[in-house]
């Protein structure tokens, strides 16, 4: 079973839902965008060290083998629904706090 890439998609969908039930609409803005493209060059730097060594190995039968040069697609989707919950709450919170005063 392909445990990391069901994770790793459910992850990235639970993600965008979070964006659209607490009405961020984060994943909406041209600037979410650019900065998901900033993190996936620096993803791509910082994991093809890792994964391209070896220091990170990654067990066949976990995920699809669908690698961008020596990375798995899976970590791109792990590393945006990361990214993307954190701030999504992030702006929640800082949007109830102006609210309440």
């Amino acid at each position: 079973m392909k445990e990391y890439t069901i994770l790793a998609a459910c992850g990235a969908l639970l993600s965008v839902g979070l964006d659209l039930i607490l009405k961020t609409q984060l994943t909406r803005t041209k600037a979410f965008w650019i900065f998901w493209a900033v993190m996936a060059v620096l993803t791509t730097i910082i994991n093809g060290y890792l994964t391209g060594r070896p220091i990170v190995m990654y067990g066949e039968e976990f995920f699809l083998n669908i690698r961008f040069i020596t990375i798995p697609l899976e970590d791109y989707l792990f590393g945006f629904s990361l990214l993307t919950s954190n701030i999504v709450l992030w702006e929640y919170f800082k949007k109830r706090e102006k609210s309440s005063d």
